[in-house]
């Protein structure tokens, strides 16, 4: 059981960007914690590094079938790998905006 716990754990730390520390984001799941100026900051950044990391994954997998088809020293399987990575990590992305604009749309409904 606690080889699951750790896997779990290591596979959430592996999905956070670099530039964001793992505090910064236990301060965002905590909305007391926080002063009130830093969550907007902290969240601004974290969907930053998203994106930017989406689009490096793109152009990783762009470059990888320029050097394939240019008879470079690239595998084929390293080509799909790279392309299926930036697939799968733009789906994501799209995947978070869906939910953020259903919880805005959700809040803005709620009555005051």
């Amino acid at each position: 059981m606690a080889g699951s716990a750790t896997a779990v754990q290591s596979a959430r730390e592996s999905m956070v960007p670099a530039g964001i520390a793992p505090a910064e984001l236990k301060g965002l799941a905590s909305v007391g914690s926080t002063s009130a100026g830093q969550e907007p900051q902290v969240f601004g950044r974290l969907l930053d590094q998203l994106v930017t990391e989406v689009n490096s994954r793109q152009i990783q997998a762009r470059d990888t079938v320029n050097d394939l088809l240019a008879g470079k020293n690239v595998s084929l399987h390293q080509t799909v790998l790279a392309m299926e990575e930036a697939q799968v990590s733009f789906q994501l992305m799209v995947e978070v905006r869906n939910k953020l604009l259903e919880s805005y749309q959700e809040m803005m409904r709620m009555q005051i």
